[in-house]
């Protein structure tokens, strides 16, 4: 699942396209985003293929994963250091030719080490990718349309677990996990011609040194929404990695999620969870926008609580199996936009650093949601995984309201500020429009 904007915060930074030609942008982000997210989705419905060609086992197979998660949460701070002084463009477009050949290399490997080796050169390029496009979207739309960028981009990730990663997998069915990779190898490289020709330079005054640039380290009010980070997407993904265990019983399969049919009615929720994703992450960016994005998480969060709290009342029954799912989607990607916006704020002069360590922090939060979630099926069981999960969440509530960084309402008040001056802005022009009339 990671600065971009002037130091001092405005409404349109230098090299924005105008009042609304920053969506336009945002949607080409987006589509580099979406390739990022196929592969970061598809290599799990490969596995199988993976570990038969490789002669390995399949739980060996899923180290892929794992390694691409850690490979992406321990780059991805360190890259946006690294790159604080080029232009934006130029950082996008590095991320998407050497994601491209670490997908190239996967295609190609001849043995799991190798395999292995090429899983943390593609992760490199989604930690370079991902976080930037996030930030430079932002700071094209400036502060009164931060979360709607942000939300835009997101919506590549989320249409990638509804359209790239099933496309992916098919490909993969029908003639093996290395013509899956070649896909995912030539998707980035489509992409970059539509960013070196759209995407305007970007380039941010940012402090020099690696010490400086990664000073907000330091700020307590930005550990602190790290620490939210991990708490509340660990909630998310307990139940989301192990959905085919969690609904096994609409499924078909056995309480661990072995297969026994249902491999079709899986897909259906995961199509579903996409989908309503999809849109709860459009609506959390204007929510975020509109009413604050710190109000829009805890809301979320306490939300995630509910659902996680009832699912094991739904899992016998598909259509509630459906609706539980559906609404767990929505919610839940309804985190991903504000919890952007709000660490963001709290480093104005270093969002490119800031964004990767949130991204850094999800994709921990996959990690160890992964081991939680294999401590639960055996303790617990898969019809109370989802009370661990609203535990989580109900944590995340309880750390979003029982403290605010300084940082972050400072934060508010400056772009509260600004979204004043824009609206007198609008009626003055308004009001001559009016006049000349």
């Amino acid at each position: 699942m990671p600065g971009n904007s002037a130091p001092h915060p405005s409404p349109q930074p230098p090299g924005a396209p105008g009042a609304g030609g920053w969506r336009l942008n945002a949607t080409v982000l987006a589509l580099g985003t979406f390739v990022v997210g196929t592969d970061a989705f598809v290599i799990a419905g490969v596995l199988p293929g993976i570990a038969a060609d490789l002669h390995i086992g399949l739980g060996a197979a899923g180290q892929l994963v794992t390694v691409f998660a850690i490979g992406y949460a321990v780059l991805s701070p360190l890259l946006a250091a690294s790159t604080a002084g080029w232009s934006r463009r130029a950082v996008l477009l590095t991320a998407l030719i050497v994601f491209a050949l670490g997908n190239a290399a996967t295609a190609l490997a001849p043995t799991y080490p190798a395999a292995l080796a090429a899983r943390v050169v593609a992760a490199a390029g989604a930690a370079l990718y991902t976080p930037n496009a996030s930030a430079t979207a932002a700071a094209l739309a400036g502060d009164t349309a931060r979360g709607r960028a942000f939300a835009l981009v997101n919506t590549g990730l989320t249409s990638a677990l509804v359209l790239g990663a099933p496309l992916g997998t098919a490909v993969g069915g029908a003639y093996g996990w290395r013509t899956t990779m070649w896909l995912v190898t030539v998707l980035p490289l489509l992409v970059v011609p539509l960013l070196a020709a759209r995407l305007p330079r970007v380039r941010i005054d940012t402090p020099r040194g690696l010490r400086r640039r990664l000073a907000p380290l330091a700020d307590r009010g930005v550990l602190y929404t790290l620490v939210i980070t991990v708490v509340v997407f660990v909630g998310i993904y307990l139940p989301f990695e192990y959905i085919s265990a969690v609904y096994a019983p609409v499924l078909g399969r056995g309480e661990g999620g072995g297969d026994g049919g249902g491999g079709g009615l899986a897909a259906v929720l995961l199509l579903v969870f996409g989908i309503t994703g999809t849109a709860g992450n459009l609506v959390a960016g204007h929510l975020a926008d509109r009413f604050g994005p710190r109000r829009v998480v805890l809301a979320a969060a306490l939300a995630l609580a509910v659902v996680f709290t009832l699912v094991p009342l739904c899992r016998d029954w598909l259509p509630s199996a459906l609706v539980a799912v559906a609404v767990s989607g929505w919610v839940s990607f309804s985190v991903t936009t504000p919890q952007q916006q709000r660490i963001a704020a709290l480093a104005p002069q270093a969002q490119a650093v800031v964004v990767s360590l949130n991204a850094a922090a999800i994709y921990l939060a996959v990690s160890l949601a992964g081991g939680l979630g294999g401590i639960g099926l055996e303790t617990v069981g898969a019809a109370r995984l989802p009370w661990l999960a609203a535990g989580f969440a109900l944590a995340a509530a309880a750390l979003t309201a029982a403290h605010r960084p300084r940082a972050e309402r400072e934060a508010k008040g400056v772009g509260a500020g600004v979204a004043q001056e824009a609206g007198a802005a609008r009626e003055a022009g308004a009001a001559r429009e009016a006049g000349v009339a």
